[in-house]
């Protein structure tokens, strides 16, 4: 389990200063995103995308629970937009949501990624 722990502060580390070359110590080549089949560069171009979009894009660990090979998060996610993304264009509104991910790991590497954020409440804080 501290493997675990460790292995997940990690890939948050690297994720929050927005290293996505180096996911490959953490991703493996094929998984799932949110149920569907996806690569390692599927999911890394969502998130390079979202960092393109946000560049201060920031996830901030809240709790983290194990169950065998299984982790699920809390996290607190917070940003503001300087192009359009989601669907809203930028406005200098900053956002903070809270998300909750849970994670299958394989052979040291996520095999399985599924995430859930309140979007309506995000679109709410970014359109006043």
């Amino acid at each position: 389990m501290s493997d675990l722990r460790a292995f997940y502060e990690r890939y948050l580390k690297a994720l929050n200063a927005h290293e996505f070359d180096g996911m490959g110590e953490f991703i493996a080549d094929r998984t799932t995103l949110n149920g569907e089949p996806a690569t390692r560069d599927d999911l890394l171009a969502v998130q390079r995308h979202d960092v393109d979009a946000v560049p201060d894009l920031h996830w901030e660990l809240r709790e983290l629970l194990f169950d065998g090979d299984r982790l699920a998060a809390r996290l607190v996610n917070t940003g503001t937009p300087v192009k359009e993304w989601l669907g809203v264009r930028p406005t200098g509104a900053s956002f903070e949501i809270v998300e909750y991910a849970i994670y299958q790991v394989r052979d040291g590497r996520f095999v399985h990624m599924a995430a859930l954020h309140d979007a309506a409440e995000l679109r709410r804080q970014l359109t006043g």
